[in-house]
């Protein structure tokens, strides 16, 4: 006698399927956040670079530094500053994706019956809430120096929201180098990816006073769109060159955080699946 056939178990519904990868993202979110909270040291880590360099150059050098136009060089410096620090995220981002793959932590998760996407996606969210938080932090430090917004309340929140639109799309990039790297110790080397990409840049100089070679590279690093959006937003822009990508610099800072999300976003999920294979 033959066996009869076991019916097929229907696919979830669309609705059902996007249901339950915002709920387990919602989960990851507060798994990391938890951590997060539990270990201040991570934000004092993270935040140590920039406060020192605001006080290296505001204090140490901003009296020598000239930029051109009668522009005070903490004026100048300050929204770079903020900029840099969304930047040099990514390394944080891939620290952490690195110690919970060393851990199993993400073999676990990945053996679990919850959305694929949720583990990348939960990351995501988690560390733009922990960057809303470094820059709040960076931003009273400013105040307390000395520094403050010439726009309006609503372009001083819009250039806040680039700040985290920058960090939004390289959150990704930093969860695809942690997954890429063998391990945590090698995550920590990543500093020397994220150094030349925040540095060359018009974070702390004018791309215009450089070498011409070091200068183009400047002008078209993403961070320096992001940087001279914000300045300007905050009422205080810097001197260009005349380049288009400086002259189109609050289009670009849209731009180039859509573009680095589009890259790496589906490279990054699609890591995270193939592990282990």
């Amino acid at each position: 006698m033959s066996t009869p056939a076991t019916p097929a178990t229907p696919a979830p519904l669309p609705e059902r399927r996007l249901y339950w990868a915002l709920a387990d993202c919602w989960t990851v979110v507060r798994r990391d956040l938890t951590h997060f909270v539990r270990q201040p040291v991570n934000i004092a880590w993270q935040l140590g670079f920039p406060i020192v360099s605001v006080l290296l150059f505001v204090y140490v050098f901003g009296s020598a530094m000239d930029v051109g136009g009668g522009r005070s060089y903490r004026d100048y410096a300050m929204p770079g500053m903020f900029a840099m620090t969304m930047a040099f995220g990514f390394m944080n981002t891939a620290v952490l994706v690195a110690v919970d793959k060393d851990r199993g932590v993400t073999d676990r998760f990945r053996s679990m019956p919850m959305a694929r996407s949720a583990v990348v996606s939960g990351r995501g969210v988690a560390d733009v809430c922990g960057a809303a938080l470094d820059l709040a932090v960076l931003a009273l430090i400013a105040v307390v120096v000395g520094w403050r917004s010439d726009g309006s309340a609503l372009a001083t929140l819009a250039a806040f929201a680039l700040l985290l639109h920058l960090r939004f799309a390289l959150i990704w990039l930093g969860v695809l180098l942690g997954l890429l790297v063998p391990n945590q110790e090698a995550a920590g080397g990543l500093f020397g990816v994220a150094f030349p990409f925040g540095m060359i840049s018009s974070v702390f100089t004018p791309p215009s006073m450089m070498p011409d070679w070091l200068g183009t590279i400047a002008m078209w690093n993403p961070v320096s769109s992001t940087a001279n959006a914000v300045r300007e937003l905050f009422g205080r822009p810097g001197a260009t060159g005349g380049s288009w990508i400086e002259e189109h610099a609050l289009l670009m800072a849209v731009v180039w955080p859509v573009v680095l999300t589009a890259v790496f976003l589906p490279l990054a999920v699609r890591r995270f699946q193939r592990l282990s294979r």
